[in-house]
């Protein structure tokens, strides 16, 4: 298990707290969903934000919905959704916090799309 902010219990990748709330956390790969990025999901009432990743998510266009409970995470279960972003996050601080956490695979293969992009010019820096 690596030993980093977001790894088990209920910080995310910030070191902050998960939200489950009007605003609830999801998980993404930050090259695709910068950190801070806002989405709702089609059908659903509530706004979700990019706070933290997973090394099974690199890579990927699958989002982690955050769920407090195991029950109410087996109840959501695996779906495909439609997803609309209200707002971009920043592609800059996301830069900033996976740069000291280039020693983790995931998290380097995250950092460097995500650079390549910005460098591109393709995104935003913020």
């Amino acid at each position: 298990m690596e030993n980093e902010p977001g790894a088990p219990g209920k910080k995310n990748a910030l070191g902050t707290n998960l939200k489950y709330g009007t605003v609830r956390s999801a998980a993404a790969d930050w090259s695709k969903y910068p950190v801070g990025t806002k989405f709702k999901i089609k059908g659903l009432p509530h706004t979700y934000i990019v706070d933290d990743y997973g090394s099974a998510l690199v890579g990927t266009n699958t989002i982690d919905i955050y769920h407090p409970t195991l029950s109410t995470m087996k109840k959501w279960g695996t779906r495909k959704a439609e997803i609309t972003v209200i707002q971009w996050g920043d592609w800059e601080r996301t830069l900033n916090v996976l740069k000291g956490r280039t020693r983790y695979n995931h998290t380097r293969r995250m950092y460097y799309a995500a650079k390549a992009k910005v460098e591109s010019g393709k995104v935003a820096k913020n």
